[in-house]
């Protein structure tokens, strides 16, 4: 001990070191047990490495990209289910497992059909298949996106009133969660359901989400099918002159590669220059989801979402019969979702796809 100095009491410095222990812990906790890698959403820890634990809450940056909390540029590869009210049987727990471990998904988007037997028909029912699925996905930490998959009738506004009370009861039960993201209208279609009535849609239906999770991120549909209004003879450029005045949100686009072929995919790539590009549904096939698959179309699709850092969503983790869905019929009641043995065409392929290494970058 140095001449003049003393020595600190033991009963002075056990108090003081606790108290550093206790704001070291808080701190551990806060940042999602960042030791360990993991994470907190809502009441669940993800797991260490994984694509939700690693990238945490996302935002839009630089005016047209998914960024992850540290600001840098992401993309996100998964897959859809297909409808609730068909498949259920197909997102069972071992098929979470399988997407996250096996499949190599960041994230897993859910279709919750409003109509053909869906949502509406039993509001109580699709909320608690919904519930269960965000937790699934939540605990092997994947973002989830919950689909409210308006087809037919194709103007949003048909659903604007249960949009409006699934997503208040939605967001509330979830604003805790970093990895949910909320998906308003699928695809809005028909002659007269122009960018201008979708847009006034969204702009509806936004602040109900906003007043329960003001920084969320919001996918919003176009029209067209979601094709920026291709399919109806429009232009992007509509949705470029003229967003949706919020934060956060990306705009929806999909195809079909058999279907949609150069013009749609310079129309993706001239869009995404300009405005928040999320590829929210797209198949290897026509617009039915079934034909021949055009592997070489949807190669220079990928292309183009990796150059330009364009998230998305593969239709469709089921095991219905047409070509598009993943597995063989008869896979989802096997549980048979590892490995290649029960997959079609298009599942091989794509699974290849999402297997490729992550390449996100954190601070």
């Amino acid at each position: 001990m140095r001449s003049g100095s003393k020595l600190v009491p033991g009963a002075v410095l056990r108090p003081v070191v606790c108290v550093v222990f206790s704001v070291l812990m808080m701190v551990a906790v806060a940042a999602g047990d960042a030791v360990a890698g993991k994470r907190k959403s809502g009441e669940i820890m993800m797991p260490a490495g994984s694509p939700a634990a690693i990238n945490g809450p996302l935002h839009v940056c630089r005016g047209k990209r998914l960024c992850n909390e540290d600001g840098n540029p992401i993309q996100l590869r998964g897959i859809s289910s297909h409808g609730l009210q068909w498949f259920p049987h197909c997102l069972a727990p071992r098929a979470f497992d399988a997407m996250a471990d096996d499949w190599g998904a960041d994230v897993v988007r859910i279709a919750l059909y409003v109509q053909e037997g869906g949502y509406e028909t039993n509001p109580r029912k699709f909320r608690d298949l919904v519930d269960t699925a965000i937790k699934r996905a939540t605990r092997r930490g994947l973002y989830v996106i919950i689909d409210w998959h308006i087809l037919t009738p194709g103007d949003p506004y048909h659903n604007l009133d249960r949009a409006k009370s699934f997503f208040d009861w939605l967001v509330k039960r979830n604003r805790k969660r970093v990895n949910v993201i909320y998906e308003l209208a699928n695809e809005p279609n028909g002659e007269h359901v122009t960018w201008d009535l979708v847009k006034s849609y969204h702009e509806a239906l936004i602040p109900v989400i906003r007043k329960r999770d003001p920084d969320a991120i919001l996918l919003l549909g176009t029209p067209g099918w979601s094709s920026m209004g291709l399919a109806h003879g429009w232009s992007e450029q509509d949705i470029i002159d003229d967003p949706v005045d919020a934060d956060n949100v990306l705009y929806s686009f999909h195809f079909y590669a058999a279907s949609h072929r150069d013009h749609y995919r310079q129309a993706l790539d001239r869009a995404a220059q300009h405005i928040p590009v999320f590829v929210s549904e797209f198949g290897l096939q026509t617009y039915s989801g079934d034909g021949q698959n055009d592997l070489a179309q949807s190669a220079r699709f990928l292309n183009v979402m990796k150059k330009r850092k364009i998230s998305w969503a593969y239709w469709n983790f089921s095991d219905d019969w047409r070509s598009g869905a993943v597995f063989q019929p008869g896979a989802c009641q096997d549980k048979a979702f590892d490995g290649t043995s029960r997959l079609k065409k298009s599942g091989v392929w794509i699974r290849k796809k999402m297997r490729a290494p992550d390449k996100f970058r954190v601070r």
